[in-house]
């Protein structure tokens, strides 16, 4: 007993300093002082042994379990050790090369977004805010819209009380900048985020981005308002691009039109991005209304000007190629890293 004691040290001592990680030496301890271990056999087979050679095999018994978990305690600090120091070399290992981090970029409507303000910049108009939650006043009374138009109804415009609503559209601020300005010029556009109870489509969303243009003083015409907008235009989108501006009605100027270019999907064939038209609206435009120029403190005797509306949502569209305005509002990393 007491031999097989000594050789079961010894062969576990050697076995222990041999562990290359953990997992081994968990197993050479399962092997050695597990319910079944060696150890353990020793322990079981004292009954049998005569009445005066129980106490010194146990004794030897002991020493073996109490060397072995000594032998295992040491080479686990060592291998924890050696496993710390190779973490902590491979973290600060400069020969290694570099991860590359993520960076950030912008979102391609804040992309659009400065990028048409910076050539409306260049153009000779200022920048301004308006606030997205508006009076009635001056979302739509102000701005020329009779009390029976469809726009006001709470169909088309989300109100937060009777006379307070999310603003439909950045013509709001017309007014509002007027008043601070009159009776000197005003040479402003005005991008911000509006609301409209709407379905979402390919091009539309009930939350959007537009970007409203002003110019109001002495002499101002339509020539102005065309020169203005293909210059935009061309500067955009580039050289090749063709303008379009049609007659049409919005209640805040007069004359009105609607202001469109040509589709870059289809290049003019007709595609159901521009619903077989060849052509992409792009928003509203017009002289202002002389009733809105009163509301504003210019006398509309004295002062003219034009005024437009564009929808970011849709510059970028056409500026990408991106077929559904939804892709801009999901945060789908696997799109927005494109850009």
């Amino acid at each position: 007993m007491l031999e097989q004691a000594e050789k079961i040290i010894k062969d576990a001592q050697e076995r222990i300093a041999a562990a290359g990680n953990l997992q081994a030496l968990e197993a050479i301890r399962v092997e050695f002082l597990g319910r079944q271990g060696k150890i353990t056999g020793l322990l079981r087979g004292l009954g049998k042994l005569p009445a005066e050679e129980r106490p010194a095999a146990g004794e030897a018994a002991n020493r073996a379990r109490t060397a072995i978990e000594a032998a295992l305690s040491s080479r686990k600090e060592q291998l924890q050790a050696v496993g710390e120091k190779a973490q902590a070399e491979d973290i600060f290992d400069v020969t290694i090369p570099g991860r590359r981090p993520m960076i950030g970029h912008q979102h391609p409507l804040t992309q659009v977004r400065e990028e048409i303000c910076n050539i409306f910049i260049g153009l000779g108009f200022e920048v301004v805010e308006g606030p997205e939650v508006e009076t009635l006043y001056y979302g739509f009374e102000a701005l020329n819209y009779p009390p029976d138009h469809p726009a006001i109804d709470e169909t088309d415009t989300y109100y937060v009380t009777d006379n307070v609503l999310l603003r439909s559209q950045t013509s709001s601020v017309q007014v509002r900048e007027m008043e601070k300005r009159a009776p000197a010029p005003s040479r402003l556009v005005v991008p911000g985020r509006v609301y409209r109870r709407e379905n979402v489509t390919m091009t539309h969303s009930d939350t959007f981005y537009q970007l409203e243009g002003l110019l109001v003083d002495k002499g101002i015409n339509l020539g102005h308002l065309k020169g203005i907008l293909e210059s935009f235009a061309i500067q955009y989108y580039g050289p090749q691009t063709r303008v379009r501006i049609r007659p049409d009605f919005f209640p805040f100027v007069e004359p009105g039109g609607d202001f469109s270019i040509d589709c870059s999907f289809c290049k003019g064939q007709g595609c159901k991005f521009c619903k077989d038209s060849g052509w992409v609206e792009l928003g509203g435009c017009g002289m202002v209304h002389p009733n809105v120029l009163r509301a504003g403190g210019y006398d509309p005797e004295e002062v003219t000007g034009f005024a437009f509306g564009v929808g970011i949502d849709r510059l970028t569209q056409r500026r990408f190629s991106i077929d559904h305005i939804r892709l801009l509002y999901e945060n789908d990393m696997r799109f927005l890293a494109q850009f």
